[in-house]
């Protein structure tokens, strides 16, 4: 337990402080972020703001994870270091593709090759390592098996498992991409998401099998393996992301750009994929996944019927052009979010008690 605090305190320490020092080296710089000219018109006062953002939170949450350990004398385990790594290497090709917008002035960066084939290589390597080196009870950071709140059916086999992992990353990080269209509404929504496997990882921890002895009931104990350092991971992103929050709520001082947005989805699918909840984060991100179909949704009716469903995709602007404000905009979604957690967690206690 004090690994959780330690690790959430350490995160938003490291943000709150380390975020307005990024902001002036990024406005000295100059690297701020481009405006799309067919966007909401209120978006053009956001131009020129820092963006690479990401930085911060993907830096504190490495150190407020290695600080932790070293506080607790507690040794890093592999599924807690795995996740740590899809994070950070999507935030790599999040950061080239927001160096070229930069430099280039353009609100395209990477070609959508490139960009594809760094989260392929970051997502691959991930899911490859994900089902070697077990530890001494057999168990690897992910299972060949699809999850919901544990394990369910066939072994689907590595090279499937592969595919379904990667489909998790690039959905997650794109999803999450897309939200980030409003200052603090991918921030915040990642928060509570955060907070949710933090719940989860600690609520695994307690009835892990590998501490069946001490269960009243060792039937319904969760085949996960290092729970509690997943918990770990995700307090000290919870943190820095709250901390990231007072400087990325409106009206933003910093955008976190595609650098925190492909880092942030890439470190939900890894913690689905880790704590044998994958189906549950459809269910945990909602909003993520609602403003993503809200985006397929748009583009095949406009390629079908040449109409479009929405005035604009994704999703929260949609409610922009509407005449909802965007702090009105942001707060009702945050609910929706909020909501989507408090339904997921549920399913995940009522899974585990009917288990």
């Amino acid at each position: 337990m004090n690994q959780i605090l330690y690790a959430g305190a350490i995160g938003l320490f490291l943000t709150l402080i380390g975020t307005p020092l990024l902001i002036k080296l990024l406005a000295r710089k100059g690297y701020g972020q481009y405006i799309r000219d067919d966007g909401p018109r209120e978006h053009a006062s956001k131009r020129g703001t820092p963006t690479m953002g990401g930085i911060a939170f993907i830096l504190a949450t490495v150190v407020a994870y290695a600080l932790t350990k070293i506080l607790t004398g507690e040794g890093p385990t592999f599924p807690g270091v795995l996740v740590l790594f899809l994070m950070a290497g999507m935030g790599v090709v999040g950061f080239l593709d927001d160096y070229i917008k930069i430099v280039k002035r353009r609100s395209l960066g990477l070609r959508a090759g490139a960009k594809m084939a760094g989260q392929l290589i970051v997502g691959i390597v991930f899911a490859v390592l994900a089902i070697r080196f077990a530890d001494e009870r057999g168990q690897t950071p992910a299972s060949l098996k699809l999850s919901f709140v544990t394990d369910f059916g066939w072994t689907i086999g590595p090279v499937l498992f592969v595919v379904w992992a990667l489909f998790m990353i690039l959905a997650m990080s794109n999803g999450v991409n897309l939200t980030d269209g409003l200052d603090g509404l991918a921030t915040g929504a990642s928060v509570m998401v955060f907070g949710g496997y933090t719940f989860i990882g600690l609520w695994q921890f307690q009835n892990s099998c590998a501490n069946a002895m001490e269960l009243t009931d060792p039937a319904s104990c969760m085949e996960v393996r290092d729970p509690l350092d997943l918990a770990v991971v995700a307090a000290a992103l919870m943190g820095a992301c709250f901390g990231f929050l007072w400087w990325n709520t409106s009206p933003a001082k910093i955008f976190m750009g595609d650098t925190g947005s492909l880092a942030l989805g890439g470190a939900l699918a890894g913690l689905a994929i880790c704590s044998r909840t994958e189906l549950l984060l459809v269910v945990l991100g909602g909003l993520f996944v609602l403003i993503t179909l809200s985006v397929i949704i748009q583009v095949g009716s406009f390629k079908l019927t040449g109409r479009r469903v929405f005035r604009m995709a994704p999703l929260q602007h949609h409610f922009e052009l509407k005449g909802w404000s965007e702090v009105l905009v942001v707060v009702r979604f945050w609910t929706i979010q909020g909501i989507c957690v408090i339904v997921g967690l549920g399913l995940f206690y009522t899974g585990w008690a009917a288990g």
